[in-house]
């Protein structure tokens, strides 16, 4: 367990570390803060498409960072021969794919954490839908002092001790972050104490939870490619499985009942339709607790098969 950890912390901070994690990041907060003015021209509904188009950058956000972090977490060190050093600890191969896992899994969740609470904040503010709606000054006030003082922090941190910005910047964010959406709870726009009137919707979290399901999904479908193919074939295949996913139903389930080869494809591709909640969005209704824990279930049954696949392709790969 000692080996285990060591190991997925290590891959926590590399995978911090590393430019495009935070470039995604950056560039999915740019995206969810400009969305209330994208979707204020839909007539009628345009707080289910504000909530819909972030869900939907939440899901690219999570699934382009799980891809991208993981499609290297074991081809790098093998090309790079740093994995011949902790293999001769020595290291047990399973113990070092499943620490890989955790590792690029725990920097997904943080990504996908301040995602999901700056969704919640955009979503508290709501589309400006007239002229004479308001703006919500108490989000845009708590939003601007996370980033100023994410900023200033994480630069003192780096001249005074010499921590990498973006990493430091990121888990900051995380901090600051949780200590907005809790003040955002209890204060309404007005500036008044008022939790009642600040509810969060259910929905919303249950379909962050979904798509943070769909994520882990694939960092362990990357991590199994990384254990035998290069970073180039593992991103290319990462990103096709990911769209056949999207139209599982579509591509294999109608052909199902007839033909042998939709069943056998149906069931070794992730079905990752059932992850995301559009149609609850937009016809207003509940999404019951049930479908939440069978859609878990489904989850983690295949990310154990995909691991265990995992480790017997890495049982017999040659790293000398």
């Amino acid at each position: 367990m000692n080996k285990l950890f060591t190991i997925a912390k290590n891959t926590f901070i590399e995978t911090l570390r590393q430019p495009v994690y935070a470039i995604i990041i950056v560039a999915a907060l740019f995206l969810l803060f400009i969305s209330p003015s994208l979707t204020m021209y839909t007539m009628s509904d345009d707080n289910k498409l504000l909530r819909e188009i972030g869900l939907s950058t939440l899901f690219l956000t999570s699934l382009f960072i799980s891809i991208f972090s993981a499609s290297g977490a074991v081809a790098k060190e093998i090309e790079n021969k740093t994995i011949m050093t902790v293999l001769t600890k020595p290291v047990q191969r399973p113990i070092f794919i499943i620490a890989k896992f955790f590792g690029v899994a725990s920097a997904v969740v943080l990504a996908h954490y301040i995602c999901t609470i700056a969704l919640l904040m955009v979503i508290r503010h709501g589309v400006l839908e007239t002229v004479n709606d308001p703006h919500d000054w108490t989000v845009i006030a708590t939003a601007c002092v996370i980033v100023v003082a994410v900023f200033l922090l994480s630069a003192f941190f780096n001249y005074a001790y010499e921590w990498k910005f973006s990493s430091t910047a990121i888990v900051l964010t995380g901090i600051f972050a949780t200590l907005g959406i809790v003040f955002l709870i209890f204060i309404d726009n007005r500036w008044q104490f008022n939790p009642k009137g600040n509810a969060i919707n259910a929905v919303d979290i249950y379909g962050s939870v979904l798509l943070l399901l769909a994520a882990i999904i694939m960092v362990a479908l990357a991590v199994a490619l990384s254990s035998r193919f290069n970073i180039v074939v593992t991103l290319s295949a990462c990103i096709g499985i990911f769209l056949l996913g999207l139209v599982s139903d579509y591509a294999f389930g109608r052909f199902a009942e007839t033909q042998l080869w939709a069943k056998i494809g149906r069931f070794l591709v992730p079905n990752l339709q059932i992850f995301w909640i559009s149609d609850a969005i937009y016809e207003g209704s509940q999404v019951p607790v049930k479908y939440i824990v069978i859609t878990a279930s489904y989850a983690l049954c295949y990310t154990t098969a995909i691991l265990a696949l995992a480790i017997a392709l890495f049982q017999r790969r040659q790293i000398g």
